[in-house]
């Protein structure tokens, strides 16, 4: 039972470790036969304000590249403006061509026709289906397929730009995260001051900066 609670211990203080947001070190102390710990208390007086996901996401959302902005990754700024505004030009490409053969259609639809001086009304393209009046079909084909560009365009639009803000999300929450080399962890025995108790000492350095002030406070169960 003894063996299994210093496990858990171990496990969760290496969890700990792992997602500390602070520069500083901690020394952990545990007494294996007496089954206590030591709890610490860092000085936290040098933290910096923590960053504000929630600030990234609102403001990627309301405007591409601006949570990246915010975050510090303006290198990023011209990935997402090119993710967002290829989809954005062929958008209206599209809508462009869907307008002009929406036109010719509703020319070749009259009854009779509207073909007069079409030449001057309707994009050059476009004449061949006013030479071969059975040709409609193949126009109203062409059409869709503007139709459809158009609606796949929009799809890439919206989910460029959902991908900005879940960008902008992800960074604002490792932006508090120590990603230095700095990280390790040492375990080595020791004995307990006045006493002739062994124990385990547990060393967790995280960042480059040595502890600013520890408080050790003995807890026993």
């Amino acid at each position: 039972m003894a063996r299994s609670l210093l496990f858990i211990l171990l496990l969760q203080l290496s969890c700990w470790a792992l997602i500390a947001q602070t520069k500083d070190s901690a020394v952990v102390i545990l007494d294996t036969p007496r089954l206590s710990k030591t709890a610490i208390l860092l000085d936290s007086s040098h933290k910096k304000p923590k960053h504000s996901p929630k600030k990234a996401a609102t403001r990627s959302a309301i405007i591409p590249g601006w949570g990246q902005a915010y975050n510090g990754k303006y290198w990023k700024l011209p990935i997402v403006y090119t993710a967002i505004g290829i989809p954005v030009g062929t958008y209206i490409y599209n809508r462009k061509w869907y307008k002009e053969t929406q036109k010719a259609i509703g020319m070749l639809s009259a009854v009779p026709p509207d073909t007069a001086d079409y030449k001057n009304r309707i994009d050059e393209k476009l004449w061949v289906f006013f030479d071969h009046p059975e040709s409609l079909p193949a126009l109203v084909n062409y059409r869709n397929e503007f139709r459809r560009a158009m609606d796949y365009s929009l799809l890439f639009v919206l989910l460029a730009w959902g991908l900005n803000v879940v960008d902008a999300t992800v960074d604002a929450h490792l932006k508090d995260f120590d990603v230095s080399d700095d990280l390790s962890m040492r375990i080595k025995p020791t004995i307990f001051s006045g006493t002739t108790t062994a124990g385990v000492s547990v060393v967790f350095t995280i960042g480059k900066h040595p502890p600013k002030g520890i408080t050790s406070r003995l807890v026993n169960f």
